[in-house]
Parts: C-alpha cells; structure tokens; sequence
C-alpha cells in the first residue's frame, strides 16, 4: 500500500467554457472576447455562443502547491498551473444573477459560470471581484445546511443536524422514514458563491431561521400548474429567493455546513419545510470540496441517484407563478 507521501492527491474535475466562446454583444468592448479583470467594462452585455460547447476540466490540488492540470483534462496540458484571475457577477435579461469564475491554464482563459448560462441571452457584467488566492475549484458549490439547523426524525422530534449520525431515521416527503448514509460536513469562509443564505423565520412556513448554501434548493408547491411551470411540485435553489429583507445572503466569517445523503434524492423537513437532501451524482459531487467528494465517491460507487421530481425555478418562475415572499411553502 502507498504512503500518505506517495498517494496521487485528489483530482477535481468541472465543465468550463472557452473564453472565446463569451462576447461582448453591447458595450465599450463590442465584440471582444471575455478578458482578465483588467479589461473588462461594468455595464458591458456579454452572450455565450449558441454552438459552445463545455469542455471538462480537470485540476488536482497538492498539498501547499498550486492546483494543476490533471489527466483526463480536456483543457490544457498535465502539470500546467491553474490560476483564478477574477469572479464577476452578471444579470441575465431574465433577472437571474450569475456568478462567474475566470481562470487561466496552461495560458487558455476559461469561464466557469457558477449557476447555468443560456445561450443567445445578454448577460450584463455588475461587478468585478478579484479571486480569492485559496479558492480551490473544489469548493465552488456546497449544497448543504448550516450548523444548528432542525432536522425532523421520522418519530416526529427535531434534531439540529450536526448532531445526526449514519442509521439515524429522519422523516422524508415521499418515502416516509428513512436512514441517513452519511453526514457530510465542510467549514467554508463565508463570503461569495459561499456565503450562506438566511431564510427568516416564519417566512417559508419555517420555525426558525433556516440557513442553507446558496445552491441549495427548497421545495415548495404550487395548487395550480401553470404554462411557465407545468408541475405543482417545484424546486428553487435559496439564492433565487433572495430579497434583501426577510431572505438575505449573510456575508463574513465562517460557516459550519452538513449535507445528508440517504439511498434516494429526498425531500426532508429542516426547519419545518421541506427541502433537498444531496443527490449524488457525479456533476454534484464534482463540485464539493474534495475531502467531502473522496468520501461520497467511496460510499456511494456509481453516483448514480436521480434528481427528485419537479420542476426547477428562477426567479423569473417563481414571479410568474406567485411565490412571493411571505408564502409559507406547502408541503
């Protein structure tokens, strides 16, 4: 068996965009490819190419040492250094942010947008923000509850989530009592695509405050489908549901998270309300930090788990259809 020294480190991999493939539609750059933080102009409209295609990235992160390119990596060549340049946040013309991480291998400038961007739709350029120089690509999405969160058991008592264990039987929506596989937990800096989401109490219908990740997706009900959402059941990630009042992002230190992972993608009650645990599939555990994703990989071979029926909402979706803030969630 290898030493801990001589062990291959953990590799990470996600689906990156060649900057190329994102333009300046409108503004003081028209035409220009997307650049480095230096050379780009707030207010400027930027679009993805209809034919653009994903390509995977794939990074390892030494011990101390820089991330790198990996094998397997359609970008770049093994060993080429990737560094993250800038995080910029873009308004789509449909209302929905989007964060978007610049980085550069083995020279080629790449964008990995942090929540989906559509083709052929104008992205506005708000804000420029230089990358933080301990961000690795591991981390960029956490879909997880924070520490203290109420976690309902199948007898009905509640149990803030740190304290729940493998075995442990919690109360889901649809397939009654089931056991917890596995706890997972990562202690994240606070700030950006990583500061958490508040959720005031009383206003999903919760019985205290309820902190989630940003990405991580509530589920709420509608009586009456509708043509934008042709579901009742629907799925919204917490960022979509941000006000500024009584939803906030909540800026500054650390935060504690714990993601449940059970045999099935479920809906179980934190806080009262229902919302997702983490569905392990290789896209998501991709993007988990890579002590968290070593150990999903591990217990659950395969990742195979099919995301929980439902449509998925933005903002714009969830307007059109009345859940406005103050609607308790219905379950």
């Amino acid at each position: 068996m290898p030493s801990p020294e001589s062990a291959a480190p953990p590799v990470h991999s996600c689906q990156v965009f060649d900057a190329m493939a994102i333009f300046v539609r409108m503004g003081a750059n028209l035409g220009d490819a997307l650049q480095g933080p230096d050379d780009v102009c707030p207010g400027d409209i930027y679009e993805l190419e209809p034919d653009a295609t994903a390509l995977r990235l794939v990074v390892t992160r030494p011990a101390v040492t820089a991330q790198t390119v990996a094998a397997g990596s359609a970008v770049g060549t093994v060993g080429d250094t990737v560094t993250l340049e800038a995080r910029y946040t873009l308004m789509g013309q449909d209302g929905n942010r989007v964060e978007l991480l610049v980085l550069v291998a083995g020279g080629t400038r790449l964008a990995l947008p942090l929540s989906p961007m559509a083709a052929q739709t104008g992205y506005t350029l708000l804000a420029i923000e230089p990358a933080p120089p301990e961000l690795s690509l591991s981390d960029l999405l956490c879909v997880s509850f924070a520490r203290g969160t109420e976690i309902t058991l199948a007898n009905g008592a509640q149990r803030p989530i740190e304290a729940l264990k493998a075995g442990d039987r919690v109360l889901t929506r649809d397939h009654g009592a089931q056991p917890v596989r596995w706890v997972g937990q990562a202690t994240l800096r606070g700030v950006g695509a990583f500061a958490p989401v508040v959720i005031t109490a009383g206003t999903l219908g919760n019985s205290g405050d309820l902190i989630v990740s940003q990405h991580h997706r509530m589920f709420l009900y509608q009586r009456q489908r509708t043509a934008v959402v042709p579901t009742s059941e629907v799925l919204v990630q917490a960022v979509h549901l941000v006000d500024g009042d009584r939803i906030y992002l909540r800026e500054g230190g650390f935060v504690d998270y714990f993601s449940l992972v059970f045999d099935q993608h479920e809906i179980i009650y934190a806080e009262g309300v229902p919302a997702e645990s983490l569905m392990v599939t290789e896209a998501v555990v991709n993007r988990l930090p890579p002590d968290l994703a070593e150990e999903v990989r591990t217990r659950f071979p395969g990742l195979s788990q099919n995301q929980h029926f439902g449509t998925e909402a933005g903002r714009n979706e969830i307007a059109a259809i009345g859940l406005a803030r103050g609607k308790p969630a219905r379950s």
